[in-house]
């Protein structure tokens, strides 16, 4: 006769150990994203009552004339802040990770204290800093400029629609391309020197070893820096509203996602603030944050072959 093997008790301690954590984040993450996305469904009266409205503030955002202008336009401005980065950032930052991780180097560990140093400070001061630094009537940058032979070449570019954007994600790029940079610079010094050495014996150069050996073991890195990027684009505004302050003009020329959920959530001068269609635009960028993952995770990173060194 088999005997029925005997149920194991239930995990009690861990309930104690992961309890107070997981209330936490409960209570500060996950409700305040639930209720967000169930204030979206709902219209604000006057007396401050909620009443069910469905998809109305959507439909405001993506078709009224009133709405849908700004929600285009700070949402294609944060697709061209996000591109920057990608563009530059990025890769500056690879080649950063490639330079220092280069064993002739000398004093690499100071470089890369100092090219790390900005992503520390404050966004706040930074943008403070550079306001100043940039700006035509007190500021250094023309004077450095003539200095080199490039005064010419100086503009108000921080006060033009035309400039203003990628001005201030030039800016973004400076203080926060230490992230990739040390990111892959750890995924390159895991790769074992014997793969690199055997590539040299089969006689491949410097370039051939870095495209054929070492780009893709840390593939997975780079995607997961761009992912990164995205998720921290799609959810900036404190540069923004620095520099441009929460209209992020010149005449709406730096609004992003941000800017706008603040200016609909909390109003601003003339346009009073909207607790249901503030939830509608948050909720909003929570869909492209996560459309966006889902796509790397779907058209990447199940494709990315991870290496067992």
């Amino acid at each position: 006769m088999t005997k029925t093997p005997a149920k194991k008790p239930f995990p009690w301690h861990l309930l104690f150990f992961l309890g107070p954590g997981l209330l936490i984040y409960f209570s500060i993450s996950v409700y305040p994203l639930l209720d967000t996305l169930r204030l979206g469904f709902f219209t604000e009266s006057s007396d401050g009552s909620l009443a069910f409205a469905g998809f109305t503030n959507y439909s405001k955002l993506l078709f009224d004339a009133i709405w849908s202008e700004p929600f285009w336009n700070a949402t294609w401005n944060n697709l061209k802040f996000f591109v920057i980065h990608m563009l530059v950032q990025n890769p500056i930052g690879l080649l950063l990770a490639v330079l220092l991780s280069s064993p002739k180097l000398r004093l690499s560990g100071t470089y890369r204290t100092l090219i790390f140093m900005p992503t520390m400070l404050s966004v706040v001061i930074i943008g403070f800093v550079w306001q100043l630094l940039l700006s035509p009537l007190w500021g250094i940058t023309e004077n450095f400029m003539w200095d080199i032979g490039l005064g010419d070449y100086f503009d108000a570019w921080l006060g033009k629609e035309s400039s203003a954007l990628i001005t201030l994600a030039f800016i973004s790029v400076w203080q926060f391309v230490g992230i990739p940079m040390m990111l892959i610079y750890a995924a390159l010094l895991s790769i074992p020197d014997e793969l690199v050495d055997a590539s040299v014996v089969d006689g491949a150069n410097a370039w051939q070893s870095f495209f054929h050996i070492k780009l893709p073991l840390i593939l997975p890195t780079i995607g997961m820096v761009s992912i990164l990027t995205f998720v921290a684009n799609f959810n900036a505004f404190e540069l923004i509203y620095t520099v441009k302050g929460a209209l992020a003009g010149p005449n709406y020329s730096t609004d992003i996602m941000g800017t706008l959920f603040y200016r609909t959530f909390f109003g601003f001068q003339l346009q009073e603030g909207s607790l249901t269609m503030g939830a509608a635009v948050a909720t909003l960028m929570f869909l492209v944050i996560l459309l966006g993952v889902a796509l790397y995770l779907f058209f990447f990173q199940r494709r990315v072959q991870r290496f067992q060194l």
